[in-house]
This record gives C-alpha cells, sequence and structure tokens, in this order.
C-alpha cells in the first residue's frame, strides 16, 4: 500500500526526532529543507548522491516519434529532463537482506 506525501514525510520527522531527539516541529523542518534542497538542485540540473542510499541525477531525452494510446494517432514526444534514480550497492544489499527474511 502506498503512503501519501505527507505520511512518508511525517515517518521521516519522526524518525529524525527518534534519532536525534530535538522537538517534532524541527525534524520536520529539517527533513523539508533536505527535500527542499534535492528538489533544488535537480532542477538546476546538478547530480545528487546520498552516500550509502544512491544517486539522483537529471536526464535530458530527445524528441521522438510516439503514439497516442486512446486514439492510436502518431504523434511526437516532446524533449523533456527526467529525474533518475541508481540505488547504492549498500541500499540494494539492504533490501536484498529483507526480502530473504520475507
Amino acid at each position: 500500500m502506498r503512503k501519501r506525501r505527507s505520511a512518508v514525510r511525517a515517518d521521516l520527522a519522526e524518525a529524525v526526532h527518534q534519532a536525534v531527539g530535538l522537538p517534532n516541529s524541527e525534524c520536520s523542518e529539517i527533513v523539508k529543507d533536505v527535500l527542499d534542497t534535492i528538489s533544488n538542485s535537480l532542477s538546476a540540473g546538478e547530480s545528487v548522491k546520498i552516500s550509502s542510499f544512491g544517486s539522483f541525477g537529471v536526464r535530458h531525452k530527445r524528441a521522438r516519434p510516439g503514439r497516442n494510446p486512446r486514439t492510436g494517432e502518431d504523434a511526437v514526444v516532446e524533449p523533456r529532463r527526467v529525474v533518475t534514480f541508481r540505488a547504492s550497492h549498500e541500499l540494494k544489499r539492504r533490501v536484498l537482506m529483507a526480502h530473504q527474511r520475507d
């Protein structure tokens, strides 16, 4: 089941609170600031690497021919920038270990 974005932010803020013991309001602000910094860096076309977690990057995709799935009509998919994520080996290992325990 997918969580809403605000619930995930709240979970992150709670995890920060449990780890460092700061007030919840400060922890929420820290999480917001970290996510804003990542978003701003990606918007500027910069990559973001989080050690032992992974790397976020921006990839430029060229225009290409496509098809409207609803009408079947030919269309051009406009060039765009997309966010990519590449998980670190450590994150992959942890996910694999958790999956093997289930």
